[in-house]
Parts: structure tokens; sequence; C-alpha cells
């Protein structure tokens, strides 16, 4: 049979396909039999055979042994390697340095002394060869002009002496920062109706609603009363918006020793207390953002609210209002007479009787400010990811202060520009991140998230499409004990992140075997109360947030007190005595030189920065949604338990929860799925499915959001996570259309 021509060349005829047998003949005197060499037997060829294999694997083994050795001298390091190298990359020194330079002066928002401190971040920044820049917005913003406080024994034209208060926070001896103390702007509300009021001064506690309810029904009417309140319970803006609901004329709000005293440690600064003429100041805002432009940016040349529909939208005080000392409180509670207060409304030992009134005391008010339009600057560095350039992980801490700042919220920017220069260093050792890392820097927070907020509302398609997490850290440390905060898919991250970091009280132990360890109700808190950066990113656009910070309350908060010295002291004892200088300012604290110690301020740039590498370089995001069904199943148990005998229905609640856990676990089952496929490489080569998988997790949050917001308050839009109108509740569910519109019946983002 013919060879077909395909599997040869082709030929003119059958007979070059003969055989040459001639040839053949010759080939077989030359070549040796193999059956006449005796050695080769079929035994013995077999033999030679397995040698032959065993040395090939031999040579075989060898090469992938110096592929792999090559491998791993010539590939750059894991992520988890560069992970641990960033805890060990902390300078105390330097975090120190930056929180003496940004605490130097007061530095209020609008004013000089603030953008001297933002040139100051943006240069940090730059200096840790990250690439930096600053936004800048027009914003609404207050200043004192004229206040006066003065107190009459009675009604006048009555005779007796009348006390004008001097409303001034005093030096202390051996103050440091006495030189720069007359920069300190005078004690004032920021947003206060201005104007002049007068009445009989009544006392109101705290300044809840539950007081004001305990005053009528104990038939204490405050109409027309200058109220006094106290600090402690609920935000200041509320205090003063529940008098005037109650009829009050104007408002004054005490820092009682109670409260802020030092718990019997002394006054500053023998002791962290507040001192005797201390005031805490703030804002009085109830909203978010600039006044003057809701729902958009406040940029120049743009459409702004008249002051009379700013009044109108009832976020603004509608009495005069002043913030004024302990000492001062104390004045005017010794001319208020009529019913004794409750054991619950007095103040600490030594302090005089608190009586309701409304009397005889009369209180004489008058506040004037300046409202104008200042310029503000946001700050930012960002680390462009590698991979994932258009998903974002922000890390974020206002930089404005009401006067020197140590702890609020400047602990908090000198962890930033640690964490910054961390990074820096991380890069230069061949680190790159997945993803993009944004590192912020707000101002005008204090005057009512102003910056933040600003930058989120212009900015919101982008981070709706984008925004991975955002990681706020205001005050970073004010004392011992780490707390956190967070949408729930971000827990199970948070407590993986303190098993690495150590306890910077304890060096036997991790932060999260202390942080387990303490008595806090709840370990991870959560962030339905607003009250600083994050609010616009969870409340606005649906971006899973965490809020992290050392120590909590702390006693001379919003005063002229708030400065190095404090923080030094009593802040963080084991930061201890130093002398610290630069080409612009030389300050000494003792005229003992002396090493800083382990500081917390390090430690909370351990966990803020831990936490930002785990999101930016993962190649899943580590998002857990089943604890979050499990978290809006607690909160809908306690929402319904509050409205037991109301004609109610829970139900469509609770089913859409058992959805998402449904959705959650399939997600994660998923991602595990994925992950057992590593050593294959499978899922490596599709990185569509890691990507698809990814945008599901970081658009879940976004689904618990209604694009036209809260009934009556549009700008907030969560519907899981709802910020009250009056700060007095967090972490609530609304009954009506809850989770993503029940009406979905799930989440479609899972």
């Amino acid at each position: 049979m013919p060879i077909p021509s395909y599997f040869g060349p082709p030929s003119s005829s059958q007979n070059s396909f003969r055989r040459d047998t001639g040839r053949e003949e010759r080939e077989r005197e030359e070549m040796p039999r193999l059956i006449e060499i005796p050695l080769l037997t079929h035994s013995t060829a077999s033999a030679a055979t397995t040698i032959s294999r065993s040395a090939t694997v031999r040579v075989l083994l060898t090469a992938f042994t110096i592929l792999l050795v090559l491998h791993l001298t010539i590939s750059p390091p894991s992520k988890s390697t560069y992970h641990s190298l960033f805890l060990s990359l902390s300078d105390n020194a330097t975090a120190a340095c930056h929180l003496l330079a940004l605490t130097r002066r007061p530095h209020v928002a609008g004013t000089p002394a603030n953008a001297a401190v933002a040139a100051y971040v943006l240069a940090a920044l730059s200096f840790s060869s990250l690439p930096a820049h600053s936004v800048s917005y027009d914003v609404f913003l207050t200043y004192p002009l004229r206040r006066s406080l003065i107190l009459s024994p009675s009604p006048r034209p009555s005779p007796g002496p009348t006390l004008a208060f001097d409303l001034v926070q005093e030096i202390y001896p051996g103050d440091p920062y006495a030189d720069v103390a007359a920069e300190v702007l005078p004690t004032f509300h920021a947003y206060a109706r201005s104007g002049a009021a007068a009445g009989p001064a009544a006392y109101a506690n705290y300044g809840r609603l539950e007081d004001f309810a305990a005053l009528r029904a104990a038939g204490v009417n405050v109409t027309g009363a200058v109220v006094l309140a106290r600090y402690g319970k609920i935000y200041r803006g509320d205090i003063i918006k529940n008098a005037e609901d109650a009829g009050a004329a104007a408002a004054v709000v005490f820092t009682d020793a109670k409260d802020y005293g030092g718990g019997g440690q002394g006054r500053f600064p023998e002791g962290p207390g507040m001192p005797a003429s201390g005031v805490q100041v703030g804002s009085t805002y109830r909203g978010s953002g600039d006044p003057t432009t809701p729902g958009w940016a406040s940029a120049s040349g743009c459409e702004r609210w008249s002051a009379a529909e700013v009044a109108a939208s009832g976020l603004m005080p509608g009495i005069p209002s002043l913030p004024v000392s302990a000492q001062d409180g104390e004045a005017i509670l010794r001319t208020i007479g009529g019913q004794v207060a409750p054991d619950d409304w007095q103040g600490v030992e030594g302090a005089p009787l608190y009586r309701l009134g409304p009397g005889p005391g009369f209180l004489n008010l008058t506040y004037i400010g300046n409202e104008t339009l200042a310029t503000i600057q946001n700050v930012f560095a960002v680390i462009e990811g590698e991979e994932e350039p258009d998903r974002y992980v922000l890390l974020g801490n206002h930089r404005d202060a009401w006067t020197f700042g140590a702890v609020d919220p400047n602990s908090g920017t000198a962890s930033l520009l640690e964490v910054a220069q961390r990074f820096g260093k991380l890069q230069k050792r061949g680190w790159k991140p997945r993803r993009t890392i944004i590192l912020c820097n707000w101002d005008a927070e204090e005057y009512g998230l102003i910056g933040s907020t600003e930058w989120v509302e212009e900015n919101r398609e982008m981070l709706t499409s984008r925004a991975v997490a955002y990681l706020n850290v205001d005050s970073a440390v004010a004392g011992p004990g780490f707390h956190a905060s967070a949408t729930p898919q971000l827990d199970e991250l948070l407590k993986q992140a303190s098993e690495k970091v150590q306890d910077p009280d304890n060096s036997s132990q991790t932060l999260y075997e202390s942080w387990v360890a303490s008595n806090y109700s709840s370990l991870i808190g959560r962030l339905g109360g607003g009250g600083t950066d994050f609010t616009a990113f969870v409340q606005h656009v649906g971006v899973p947030s965490v809020d992290m910070f050392f120590g909590g309350g702390y006693p001379v908060y919003h005063s002229m007190y708030d400065d190095f010295v404090w923080m030094e002291k009593f802040g963080d004892p084991m930061f201890h005595r130093h002398v610290a200088e630069d080409h612009h300012f030389t300050y000494s604290i003792s005229s003992t030189t002396s090493y800083l110690r382990e500081w917390q301020n390090q430690r909370s740039a351990s966990m803020w920065g831990l936490v930002a590498l785990r999101l930016a370089d993962e190649e899943f995001l580590p998002f857990n949604y089943i604890s979050y069904a499990s978290e809006l199943q607690r909160s809908a148990k306690i929402l319904e338990d509050d409205v037991l005998g109301m004609p109610v229905t829970f139900a469509p609640l609770y089913k859409s929860i058992k959805a998402l856990k449904k959705a959650a676990t399939k997600i994660d089952n998923q991602r595990k799925a994925l992950e057992r496929n590593f050593l294959s490489l499978n899922w490596r080569k599709d990185p569509l499915k890691v990507r698809e998988l990814n945008d599901r997790l970081m658009m879940a949050e976004r689904a618990f959001t209604d694009r036209d917001g809260l009934f009556g308050r549009e700008w907030y839009k969560h519907l899981a996570l709802t910020m009250p109108l009056r700060r007095q509740r967090a972490w609530t569910l609304r009954s009506h259309g809850v989770l993503y519109n029940m009406k979905c019946g799930g989440l479609p983002g899972l």
C-alpha cells in the first residue's frame, strides 16, 4: 500500500518506494548485534533504564530547587512581609515633633494660623515622598465679635449688686503658651444666634428632652427664662434646641466639675481636670457641611442659601447662647431658688445646692457674631495602586482646632503623618499597594464636618463607584484604652489587626487582649451617631467605615488647656519630658532632656495603617457581611421591643435580614472556593472573577442607602445606620422601608 503523500515528500513514481536491499545488508554487517554483547541481558537493560530515570528525576529536582531559590531571591517580598515591616517602622520622636509643631499656636478654621498648619501637613506628606496637594473651599463660618453675661440677684430695677462675668480662660503659672494665649478666640458657640436676651435663670441639668420633661412634671415653666444646662450627655446644639423648644429666651452651658473636674485627681496643671476657668467651646450647628450649600460643594461662586433659608432649615439655633466655666456656672446656681434639684442633678461634693428656679437670679446675655465666608483647605496625599488604581482606601483626620488641639484633633494628625512616613519607607523598599490609598487631612470639622462633607459632596459619584472603605481617626490619643466603631462588615478585620499590635500600656499582651478584657458593653460600636468626619462617607454615600481612638472623653476638651503639656502629662503618661525643636520654633517642656519612650500615638498609627494595608493589599476584600446580618438581627429585636404593642409587623424586616445572611454566606463560600484554587492559580488567570466578587462586597453597603434620603432630611441616605435628628441615639433602624428599602427584598449587591 503506497504511503499517503501528506506523510512524506511527493514522488513522481512508485519506484521511489522500492526497498534498497543492498544498502540494508551493508548496514546489518556494520551494526553490532545486541544479543552478542553478553552483559546486556534483559534484566540488566531494565536496571539501566531505572538508573537513567532516577538521574533524570535528580536533575529535574535540582533544577526546580535552583529555580525556586532564584524566584524567592529575585521576587519581591509578600504583602504580609511588608505589613510586618510597617509595624516595625515606628518613630516616636518624629510623631512627637509633629504634634509639637502642629499645636504651637491656636488654629481655628479659616484663620492664617490654620493655613500655616495646612502648609506644614502638606510639606510633611511631601517629605515622605508622597504626591500631595490641597483643595480649597469658601465656606460659611462665624467668629465672636462681642459677648457679655451679667448676673443680677433679682430682676432690675430691684436693688442689689450685679456680676459681669469676664468670660476669660485664665493662664496658669508657668504656662509655656502664655505668649500666644491672646490668639485664642474668645469663648463662644459657633453659629450661635446673634442678639440679646434677659430672663430669670432656670436649671435644666444636661438639657436633654427628658430633663425638660422632668421640669414640666415638676411644674417649672422655663418660658422666657435663660436656661442653664451642663455639658456631658448630648451635643451642645441639641441642648440649645431643646431649650428653645421649651420656650427659653437664651441658653448658658457650663462645664460642671462633676463631669470635667478630673475625678478627684486635681485640676490642670496639677491634675487632668478642667481648671475652674476652663470653658468648652464648640459648634451649635446640627447639620453637616456648609450650612449655605446643603447637598452641593461650596465651590467659589456657587449658589448659596440666604440667611433666611438657613434659619428656616431649623438646624441653626433660634436663641442666643454662651458657654461658661464651672466657676461661672456655680455663681449662677447660687442665685437660683425654687425646688431642690433631684440627687442625680446635683454637682460634686462641696458644690452649691442646685435648685431648679426659675429665678430669682436674673441673667442678661448678649452675643454678636461675625458671619463670613472663609477659605478652608483639605490636604491630600495619594499612593496609586498597582493593580486596581481605581479602587480607593481612604484614611482621614481633621486638622482645625478650637485652640491648640493637642488631643482634638492633632494627636490624630500626628498619627496620620506617622502613617504617611511609614508608607513612604515601604515604597522605598519596593512595596506597591494593590489598590490606591488616599490620605486626607480635613479642615473646618469643628464647625460641622465641613471640609470632609464638601469634598464628599463634590466627589459623590466617584466615591460611590470607587471607594472601598474610609478609616477615620479624630482624637487619636486622650488616655488609655482602645475604642473602635465601624460598619459591621469590618468587625473581624479590626479584631485581626488588633491581634498584631502590641498594647501600649502592657507590653506583655496584644492590643486585642486588652481590648476584650475591658469592661465596654460592646467591643465595637456603631457609626450611626455622626459627630466626626466619617459621617459624610457613611450617611451620604454608604462607604464602609471605621473610627478609632485611645482614651475617649477627656476633661479639657475644646478648651485652651488642650495643649502639648496636658498630652505629655496626662494624655499619655509614657510620653516623657523632652526637648523638641525645629527651625521655626523652640520649645522646652522641662530643663531635663530625656528620651521618648513608647507613645500610644504609635499604636494608633500602627492599628490605623495596618487596617489600611489589609484593605489596600489583600486579593479579596476582608469584608464579612455575615456579621452585618447578625448585627441587624439584634438591632431589629431592640426596635421591635421598643414599639411593642404598636400596629407594626416586623416579618418583612426579618425576612430581608434572613435573605441578607443567605447572600452573605453564599459570597463567603464563593471567596473560599476561589482561595482554595490558589495553588492551581486558576483564579489568577481570571482576575475578572476576583474583581467582580470584590465589587459586590464593596457595593453592598451602598445598597443600604436610598437616593431620596430620609424623610425631611434628604442629605442623610443610609437606612440602617441612621443619624438621629437630635444626637441622643445611634445605630437606629427605621421601621418603614428599613434596609435597602425592603421593596427590594434583598441586597442585589451581594
